[in-house]
């Protein structure tokens, strides 16, 4: 579980750096810093849910759930932070899409953690 869960988080950032890349290309209006920014953290609570996640499934097979809902909820509050900080430090030019991206890439690694684990925690 623990290979398959590390090769998929790294799969994702690496094609969502490459797609924020060639946005940041197209339309140069985003804020590429700040959406890689995101990203990285993300990766970084990915690889920290699945150690709350591991360590909840060793106790009882049943706190599954609770181990994904709090890594989940970790990870919406440091997602709401870094965009409470980001439209602070960029009072004058807030980019709304930016923002919205950034919730993009909560969801898609909060849904495919989900995925994994759930999956994972089946077999």
């Amino acid at each position: 579980m623990k290979k398959q869960f590390i090769i998929s988080i790294v799969t994702i950032f690496v094609l969502v750096s490459v797609a924020l890349y060639v946005t940041e290309m197209k339309m140069p209006e985003f804020h590429f810093a700040a959406l890689e920014s995101g990203n990285c953290i993300m990766a970084i609570l990915s690889f920290i849910t699945f150690v709350i996640v591991n360590r909840q499934v060793d106790n009882r097979p049943n706190a599954f759930v609770r181990g994904v809902y709090s890594a989940s909820f970790l990870k919406l509050i440091v997602c709401m932070v870094s965009i409470l900080v980001y439209v602070l430090l960029n009072r004058a030019s807030i980019h709304k899409a930016s923002v919205f991206v950034l919730f993009g890439i909560y969801v898609v690694y909060t849904a495919m953690e989900t995925w994994i684990l759930s999956r994972a925690v089946k077999k």
